[in-house]
């Protein structure tokens, strides 16, 4: 679906034009989220600045960018409006901590137990966020602060402008790769509806952006249970939302870049971006997967992209304010359009018929969660829906073959794993009256993977023995045996022809 992208590695010029662009389209963003926390647009900007330039620096994913999103303002709204803005910074710093204890844990390997189809799902979802946020856009309010859709001539400048746009965004890369088509296009818009004095909204519309450096400042909270009651579980879901948007993008920026980004180091990155950025008056963010994939288009491809990125907001803020107010927002807008076609996963519609009925449900059920809801939630429930989906197929596909050698001796020989879904099968292949005084099963080809394949195997063992028959396995796995310590003299190993089992080790995140 990223086709277009030919740069695959990093370059110093390159990493400077795209970083400059992505810190234009990190503004009208920032303060975006601000409004929807409820806290002032400072607030983003400096979230945007010091996350995006730590996260650069000590992250995980060079060109991956991050800062104020979207997923945590939803959920930082309510502890704003309930507590105040002080509780806010507390709970960022809290959440960074948990992002960090992630990190030293290795718990970032687990991105691996998404399935592809909760990937599709989080990127469509994504992307159709991204555009209803730009919707917003097209709205004004009227005297009493009611929003109203733009109309007549000043909607047909607005989508004039957005078409422009997105049309240099899309043709100047036939032509150069030599600058950013984004920042082409923002330059050339701004220049027409400043030229020919164009009644269109600019940033400086939105909200001032103008301030000073962000300065050091504890949370003015006080310490003790009440308020860890209080943050506490914001913290908790904020960390998840955080740690997972990030490790998702990051997966998805693997992906294109045809690279390999490192999950744990990515996780401490954003834990000690979010502690500094609770420390200096920022809400706090994680990774931006519309900025991070302008980045990519751009050609930003090292860590100097992301600090090129970082460092222009704050010069902005510092310096330049007056100017990119007068940025208009139909630019940054087509900007972020081109985003929405350029992340959709449009491949999965053609193949919603072809893929299983289970995994395009799940794709559908995470694109319609995470629009409707938060990433979190969606995440869980997909990975929830296709776990339960395996479990059930898993479940259907123990069976055994049976074998009477020359003495007499019975062999089943199990086929598929053992585990709760699967013992009401595992139970129908035996008839313990029917069978001879001797009984092998030979687990070669099978696994016991619960405690519920453990009772089952146990339960076995006692039909045998009231039968008074003889029940002996063979061929388990040493995590079997441990499993299956309980049986006792009633276990026959093979231990020179016992399958190893390997297991996947943190060294891979």
């Amino acid at each position: 679906m990223f086709d277009f992208i030919v740069r695959k590695s990093a370059n110093a010029k390159a990493d400077i034009l795209s970083g400059l662009t992505v810190s234009l389209a990190l503004v009208p963003e920032a303060v975006a989220f601000a409004f929807v926390a409820g806290v002032a647009p400072l607030v983003g900007l400096y979230a945007a600045f010091m996350i995006g330039l730590i996260t650069a620096i000590i992250g995980g994913r060079p060109g991956m960018i991050s800062g104020a999103t979207g997923a945590l303002a939803v959920v930082m709204v309510d502890l704003v409006a309930g507590h105040g803005i002080e509780y806010l910074f507390a709970t960022v710093v809290l959440m960074g901590t948990f992002q960090v204890a992630a990190g030293v844990l290795r718990l970032g390997k687990f991105v691996r137990l998404i399935p592809h189809p909760v990937m599709l799902g989080f990127v469509n979802g994504l992307a159709i966020v991204i555009f209803l946020a730009q919707l917003g856009q097209f709205k004004v309010a009227d005297t009493t602060g009611k929003l109203h859709w733009l109309h007549g001539q000043s909607l047909y400048l607005m989508l004039g402008l957005v078409a422009i746009t997105m049309a240099i965004i899309f043709l100047l890369p036939k032509l150069t790769l030599a600058f950013p088509s984004a920042l082409a296009a923002i330059l050339v818009v701004s220049g027409l509806v400043h030229i020919f004095n164009l009644d269109t909204r600019t940033v400086g519309d939105l909200a001032s952006v103008s301030g000073a450096l962000p300065s050091f400042h504890l949370p003015m909270v006080s310490p003790g249970l009440d308020t860890l009651t209080i943050i506490l579980p914001y913290a908790v879901i904020l960390a998840a939302i955080g740690l997972i948007e990030s490790l998702m993008t990051l997966t998805l920026i693997d992906e294109i870049t045809e690279t390999r980004g490192r999950g744990n180091r990515e996780c401490i990155g954003q834990g000690v971006a979010n502690i500094i950025t609770g420390f200096f008056g920022g809400m706090g963010g994680c990774a931006m997967i519309g900025q991070s994939i302008i980045n990519i288009n751009s050609g930003g491809r090292g860590r100097l992209s992301g600090i090129t990125a970082a460092l222009a907001l704050m010069c902005f803020i510092v310096f330049a304010s007056s100017l990119i107010e007068m940025i208009p927002l139909a630019a940054l807008i087509g900007v972020m359009f081109t985003v929405v076609i350029g992340t959709f996963a449009w491949s999965s519609l053609r193949i919603l018929h072809k893929i299983p009925f289970s995994d395009a449900l799940v794709l559908v059920l995470v694109s319609a969660v995470t629009v409707f809801t938060d990433l979190a939630i969606a995440v869980a429930t997909g990975v929830i829906v296709s776990a339960l989906v395996f479990a059930w197929q898993s479940a259907r596909r123990i069976d055994s073959e049976t074998s009477l050698d020359n003495d007499g001796v019975k062999t089943y020989h199990l086929i598929g794993p053992l585990f709760f879904g699967s013992v009401r099968s595992f139970n129908e292949q035996f008839t313990p009256s029917k069978d001879p005084d001797e009984v092998v099963i030979d687990f070669r080809d099978s696994r016991v993977c619960d405690h519920s394949g453990l009772e089952a195997v146990n339960s076995l063992t006692e039909r045998y023995l009231c039968q008074g028959k003889k029940l002996r396995l063979k061929h388990l796995s040493p995590e079997c045996r441990s499993l299956l310590a309980n049986a006792g003299s009633m276990i026959e190993v093979n231990v020179i022809e016992d399958p190893r089992y390997r297991v996947a080790v943190d060294q891979l995140a």
